[in-house]
């Protein structure tokens, strides 16, 4: 058993690496919900069942991005928390209901696309505007009974400038890794099978069905390729390598180091900047939910093409030629 403990070098990876990366993901995922919010809220009398789980999925991301800069100066003061242990939670909180909210949104719209296309006529006329507002709300309560804990835990070293724990410090680091197990079962283990049993069960469906549309198997199948993505790149390596680091600290305290935390510290590290990601990647939900933003994308591009064009030939034309040098 190795009792070197962790080299500086692995904690000094974190300081360097996530602040770009969180820079891109503010300004990005800033950019995509705002003008994704925009269209379906310009869209509010066509707001159907499904784009309402949508609309929290922005608000979500919303909430979670504006708490980045306060992250960004953190990592690039070599990890000073300098305001206060009230925004550190409240940080740290943010991020979370960010996290599992978007999971749950994206639970919902998968058993709502799962009961219109698998059981329509029991569903018919049952599924509400009014039953996506009501589930929308359970969902947030859920996702901010089970995030309330975390806040519960040591965060900061009071008031001075200090460390912001994602998680905790190690003196209740035992009873913290408990806490997690059960909040990734919960909060990502379960509706993951949920989505996986509804997916699977609709595939199943729509290829035994030879009259079913294909312009509704592809809309499925790209948002089967979507859900797949945030899960693969942003949700499952973060909760591996976060329970693999919590066990990694919980031998730590106990003296048991191993020559692998290196590792498992930097892996976590990565996750964490990959499960940031779904704040960027989300709105390509947008993008399949909302029929007018894929037109509205084309007539934005081509605006900017328009715009480019249009100061590429101002600029060509304000060149003087050798004539009109020699004239004056």
């Amino acid at each position: 058993m190795n009792t070197t403990s962790c080299s500086k070098a692995s904690f000094d990876f974190t300081g360097k690496f996530l602040p770009p990366v969180l820079i891109l993901v503010f300004i990005i995922g800033l950019a995509a919900n705002g003008w994704g919010l925009k269209s379906l809220l310009q869209n509010w009398k066509k707001l159907n069942i499904i784009n309402v789980f949508v609309l929290n999925l922005g608000i979500a991301d919303i909430m979670y991005l504006l708490t980045l800069p306060l992250l960004v100066v953190y990592y690039v003061s070599d990890k000073k928390w300098i305001f206060g242990d009230a925004f550190c939670k409240i940080t740290r909180f943010c991020f979370n209901l960010n996290l599992y909210g978007s999971i749950g949104f994206l639970t919902c719209i998968s058993v709502y696309r799962y009961l219109a296309i698998v059981h329509p006529v029991k569903v018919m006329g049952r599924l509400t505007l009014t039953h996506s507002v009501v589930i929308s709300v359970l969902v947030w309560l859920l996702v901010s009974v089970q995030s309330l804990p975390d806040m519960f835990y040591t965060k900061t070293y009071g008031n001075k400038p200090g460390k912001c724990y994602d998680t905790t410090n190690k003196t209740y680091i035992e009873d913290y890794l408990k806490y997690n197990l059960g909040w990734t079962i919960t909060g990502f283990c379960v509706p993951f099978l949920i989505i996986l049993g509804c997916y699977g069960h609709m595939a199943v469906f729509l290829k035994t069905m030879k009259r079913t549309d294909k312009v509704q198997k592809q809309r499925i199948l790209r948002l089967l390729f979507i859900l797949i993505l945030l899960f693969c790149v942003c949700y499952i390596p973060y909760h591996v390598f976060k329970n693999i680091n919590l066990w990694s600290r919980v031998l730590s305290k106990r003296r048991i180091r191993h020559e692998w935390c290196d590792g498992v510290y930097i892996a976590q590290q990565i996750s964490r900047a990959l499960v940031c990601l779904n704040s960027a990647l989300n709105p390509l939900i947008y993008l399949h939910g909302h029929k007018s933003i894929p037109s509205q994308l084309r007539c934005l591009l081509q605006r900017v093409r328009c715009i480019f064009k249009s100061s590429s030939l101002s600029e060509s034309n304000s060149v003087p030629t050798t004539a009109s040098v020699d004239e004056l």
